[in-house]
């Protein structure tokens, strides 16, 4: 292992379960703005004080600002460092960190404020070795778990040479060490219903039922799923509302609907499918949340290959499900590379976790990466 991979993952090891301590310590969950400042708060105090704080408006309208660390240097690489600090989880679920054994145990640990450790604990060693970087920013974003619309911040990073996301982290099938390479667009489909109440018993039929039309959209919804199609699309219905009274038929209701495919082209198939209209009631179709595909699978090959060296055990590119802000990012910056948190997992329920030696090892993957873009440039 580069010795410089060696000692800085070993110091941010004997810092990192303090800190996650801390940062899962503050309830951050979603819109809540106070939880978001507090959070955002004790990053900044963790950042080095080389480090250039920044706030740029939220994604999402009526979220906290999101946080901006820039530190600026003499060389010629550009390394954006990504993360976010909400969680789905609301303050009366809401756990503090507890060790089980070689779990740590507590509410986004591993969705994703292990991650954010570690994020900060990379930007502080690099931000010593400012004549191989022109830039190094951090990025952390207080929407991630519910963005309506795409990374507003995208465009500053254009010119970037790499993208590190600190998403959970995950071993490889023989135990390698695995990053995420290539993630399936991500989209949340919103069916709106607009029916005419009546009474149940009484006036059954001067009603038009929003609720039959909605169970008629998920049924189209489900129709399209095609996890085996070109495609790979997959399109699950998972949350319907409707009706006020047991006895009254139901005037308006929402559905809501996953979708993941190859690419969001997919995604028009399934908009395409939902009738307007069913039985007299108004159907009104919307993709609320998109997130792009990633696939850095071909861009990132030789830097994984040095990563392997400089780490001195393999480290390979991987595939996963879910979302992730890296997505939004991988269009302008072709050498992102995801997964670098800590591994762990239950991620959005009570006993979510990280594994605690991997706060160490994935420090050390997260390091062996940076060093890998800076070749070179990081020997003494």
């Amino acid at each position: 292992m580069h010795a410089w991979v060696e000692a800085e993952a070993a110091h941010i090891a004997r810092r990192s379960v303090r800190e996650l301590e801390a940062l899962v310590g503050v309830s951050s969950p979603s819109g809540d703005n106070h939880g978001a400042e507090e959070a955002i708060a004790l990053c900044a105090a963790l950042l080095a004080p080389e480090a250039e704080i920044e706030r740029l408006p939220c994604s999402t309208p009526g979220y906290a600002p999101d946080l901006l660390a820039r530190v600026h240097g003499q060389g010629a690489l550009r390394i954006l460092l990504l993360g976010h600090l909400d969680t789905v989880v609301n303050h009366d679920a809401h756990r503090t960190l507890i060790r089980d054994g070689d779990r740590l145990v507590g509410s986004g640990t591993v969705d994703m404020k292990g991650g954010v450790v570690l994020a900060i604990g990379v930007l502080n060693a690099l931000a010593a070795r400012r004549d191989a970087l022109a830039e190094l920013a951090l990025l952390l974003v207080t929407d991630e778990e519910w963005r309506v619309g795409g990374l507003e911040h995208a465009d500053l990073f254009a010119e970037f040479d790499a993208c590190l996301c600190f998403e959970a982290g995950q071993a490889g099938p023989n135990g390698e060490e695995g990053v995420i390479v290539k993630r399936k667009a991500a989209g949340t489909l919103r069916v709106h219903g607009r029916g005419v109440s009546a009474h149940s018993g009484s006036a059954p039929d001067r009603g038009r039922n929003a609720l039959l039309a909605l169970a008629k959209a998920a049924e189209a919804v489900a129709n399209c799923h095609d996890p085996r199609g070109p495609e790979r699309l997959s399109a699950v219905p998972t949350i319907m509302n409707s009706g006020e009274a047991f006895n009254v038929v139901p005037a308006s209701g929402e559905l809501f609907c996953d979708m993941r495919a190859e690419s969001s082209r997919a995604f028009e198939t399934v908009v395409a499918a939902v009738p307007d209209e069913v039985g007299g009631a108004q159907l009104e179709t919307e993709i609320v949340r998109l997130w792009p595909g990633l696939d850095s699978t071909e861009a990132t090959v030789p830097l994984l290959q040095r990563a392997t060296g400089v780490l001195g055990r393999p480290v390979i590119g991987m595939e996963r499900g879910g979302a992730s802000d890296a997505s939004h990012v991988a269009a302008l910056v072709p050498i992102t590379v995801d997964g670098l948190g800590p591994r762990g997992g239950g991620a959005h329920s009570p006993g979510e976790y990280v594994l605690a030696d991997s706060l160490h090892s994935r420090a050390e993957v997260a390091l062996a990466i940076a060093a890998a873009l800076l070749g070179d440039r990081l020997d003494p």
